[in-house]
């Protein structure tokens, strides 16, 4: 069905334009003596403002500029100069999750460094050292096995360890899911915050375990994983809403939405779509019509307006409520008494883009 929609003019502009706008827009989000990503690139007053450097944002953009150069297209960013940087002095690692996406992105990007690479990062016995382990955190976690699982993938599944810590946080993420497919944000019985933030996971808590469960599904041949990878893209699919949107909290013990807002760009043309991309590739079922709707909110919204902002490079970052309204519309739509977006006058526009989010937008859809 994908296939079929993209070869509509209307598709195939709208993706081209923003796979273009993406490429364009990420060398200004460079700092290019740390040779690190900016956290955010910010509108002040009349003009955009760079903001902070990440790591973390740094590995997802090279994971998408790359895939965007491996279907023939030329960067106007040196990836290799990056990508050493990260990997010549890793101090920076503090988190499983980060350890995992350099696993994942040297896998990716030079595979035949993943042995040096793992060893150098202490990659046995991550879930133990760091707390994003010690706590379940569904997301990080799920970084963490998708570059395990890369590690098979990229040829290099006799690596010391491996195959228990594939298991060790697969537990993990197993035991987050609920029976309908959804994922709370933190093991539940392992702190007080687990008790009390374990039930509610984020969008993010949905795409990168389904992600991880498909890539190992591959790596290993694994029906299980395909199965769980499944059933949460399925559950995320019946979810979405009816303009497309991808919501941002959802309780894993009732399987329902918990908070619409705020409603990410992000979410819409990259993490929903990679996320169904990688069930769709493990598990053969078509996600194309989800795929496309979600995408079709970025200029389909409750404003009517183009997130996608080509002559600066960008797509703005989200809508959202100011706090009290945001606390009370989840209260409303937990209990049910609420459908439906919130009404033009009480959303707000975040006018930001990260690079992550037009790194993972590469990686979605370059070569689609």
């Amino acid at each position: 069905m994908l296939a079929a929609v993209l070869e509509s003019q209307t598709g195939v502009s709208n993706c081209a334009e923003l796979v273009r706008l993406a490429a364009e827009g990420l060398p200004g989000m460079l700092d290019p003596r740390q040779q690190l990503f900016c956290y955010t690139l910010r509108q002040s007053q009349d003009k955009l403002v760079r903001q902070g450097t990440s790591h973390r944002y740094t590995m997802m953009t090279l994971l998408g500029l790359a895939k965007y150069e491996r279907f023939g297209n030329r960067s106007a960013l040196a990836i290799n100069p990056v990508l050493e940087a990260l990997v010549n002095d890793v101090t920076w690692i503090s988190t499983a999750g980060d350890l995992g996406l350099l696993l994942w992105t040297c896998a990716e990007l030079s595979p035949e460094r993943l042995p040096e690479v793992y060893r150098k990062v202490g990659a046995v016995g991550a879930l133990t050292r760091y707390s994003d382990g010690r706590s379940g955190s569904t997301f990080e976690v799920a970084w963490y096995l998708t570059g395990l699982a890369s590690c098979y993938l990229a040829g290099h599944g006799d690596l010391p360890g491996l195959s228990e810590q594939t298991a060790a946080a697969r537990r993990i993420l197993e035991a987050n899911c609920g029976s309908s497919g959804v994922y709370g944000h933190l093991s539940r019985g392992t702190s007080w915050a687990g008790r009390l933030r374990g039930r509610i996971g984020s969008f993010a808590d949905q795409v990168y375990p389904t992600i991880a469960f498909s890539r190992l599904s591959k790596a290993l041949q694994d029906g299980e994983s395909r199965k769980l990878a499944l059933r949460t893209a399925e559950k995320m699919c019946e979810l979405q809403g009816p303009m497309g949107e991808w919501f941002w909290h959802y309780d894993s013990v009732t399987g329902r939405v918990f908070s619409r807002y705020p409603v990410f760009s992000v979410h819409q043309h990259a993490m929903g779509p990679m996320m169904l991309f990688a069930a769709s590739e493990a598990t053969g079922r078509d996600f194309g019509d989800a795929i496309y709707k979600g995408l079709g909110w970025i200029s389909n919204n409750e404003l009517g307006q183009n997130f996608a902002e080509p002559s600066l490079g960008l797509v703005w970052r989200c809508i959202y409520l100011n706090r009290m309204a945001s606390c009370a519309d989840s209260a409303l739509r937990f209990c049910q008494l609420r459908q439906g977006p919130a009404s033009a006058r009480q959303v707000k526009v975040r006018y930001e883009c990260r690079p992550y989010e037009l790194g993972w937008l590469l990686y979605a859809f370059a070569g689609k």
